[in-house]
């Protein structure tokens, strides 16, 4: 019986590359000149620093605009709220990975909905999607892809 896994995965080499670049352009802009500023890369997250708020706001643009460099989907991108120490501030960037319990139940919710002759299972931080026939799973994955769940997904081991 043919099946596809979905999945939500980040590659953090991309990410690490991703935050070497914009550092590299950190240090080139002109409005960044004298600034303490900086990405710094750890644990599979981004840390930002700068000395004021509006900088930070400046930098995550940039840091956006490095990773759709890379391919990265900035969707997957969880800013957490900004905290000032003295006079720099720092702010935290993470990615989502993996599917969390009440986004696998939207799809699969979605999916039964949709009357597409196809079983969803859950499975840990990924979902199962079989069905009989190679059209009814792609028009499942088409259908996930038309929604919008705030994270990026990718269809892998598809079997037929």
């Amino acid at each position: 019986m043919p099946s596809f896994d979905v999945v939500s995965e980040i590659n953090m080499e991309e990410v690490r590359n991703a935050t070497e670049n914009a550092n590299r352009e950190l240090s080139t802009r002109f409005d960044f000149r004298g600034v303490e500023a900086s990405f710094e890369y750890k644990d599979k997250t981004v840390l930002m620093t700068a000395q004021a708020e509006f900088q930070l706001q400046q930098m995550e643009s940039m840091f956006r605009g490095a990773c759709a460099k890379r391919n990265i989907d900035t969707s997957a991108m969880d800013v957490k709220p900004m905290d000032q120490h003295g006079k720099t501030c720092r702010q935290t960037i993470a990615f989502k990975q993996g599917i969390e319990q009440p986004v696998a139940k939207k799809i699969v919710k979605l999916i039964k909905d949709s009357k597409i002759k196809v079983q969803a299972a859950i499975q840990g931080d990924q979902l199962r999607v079989t069905g009989k026939k190679r059209d009814d799973l792609q028009q499942a994955m088409a259908l996930i892809k038309a929604e919008d769940f705030g994270q990026p997904f990718q269809f892998n081991n598809f079997r037929d």
